[in-house]
């Protein structure tokens, strides 16, 4: 076995060990590495900083094993701007499959496809790769929070758009108070930590 063999196996047993695939398991991980930031990114609201998540090795490669386990064949993961991308690419990697960036308008290159959502105050605009998916491509949407569903609602649009299946979306929270699910019927939603 090669040293990074080694590596990869270490990090899969690091993973499915306690904390890595159990969901409850998962959660009490998320729960003492998520932050509250009160009144960020204005007065009233609660930020969840996933930083210290992210700079705890076991605690992210748990929460990417999560993300990644349990979904039947998945071709493309579609990573949410911005936090999405931080945690949908080492899910695609995880599962053998490539990474499709979701982005802000303006943000793409290439000739893209748009969706524009309803915020609080205005209005804000997705938009991928007219050629991100292949019809019939079956896609795990990434992000790390859902609150009122928008984002996720213009994205899932986005891949229908393209011809290919939304099979689940993954987030690591689930502000349930907010509503967003509402926002997504009849599609699988599968958050680590529901607030």
């Amino acid at each position: 076995m090669s040293a990074s063999e080694a590596d990869a196996s270490e990090a899969d047993a690091r993973a499915d060990a306690p904390g890595g695939g159990d969901r409850a398991d998962i959660a009490a991980v998320l729960g003492g590495l998520i932050r509250d930031v009160p009144d960020y990114p204005q007065p009233g609201v609660v930020f969840k900083d996933i930083t210290p998540l992210l700079a705890d090795g076991e605690g992210f490669a748990a929460a990417v094993a999560a993300l990644a386990s349990g979904h039947d064949r998945i071709d493309k993961v579609a990573g949410i701007e911005a936090r999405g991308f931080i945690l949908a690419a080492p899910v695609a990697c995880r599962l053998g499959v490539g990474f499709v960036p979701v982005r802000k308008v303006g943000k793409l290159p290439g000739p893209t496809h748009a969706q524009t959502y309803e915020l609080e105050y205005g209005t804000a605009t997705v938009e991928v790769h007219v050629d991100a998916f292949a019809p019939g491509d079956r896609v795990l949407m990434i992000d790390d929070v859902l609150a009122t569903g928008g984002t996720a609602a213009a994205t899932a649009a986005l891949i229908r758009r393209c011809g290919a299946e939304v099979v689940s979306l993954g987030v690591l929270i689930e502000l349930g108070f907010l509503g967003g699910r509402a926002s997504l019927p009849g599609l699988d939603i599968r958050a680590l930590l529901g607030l």
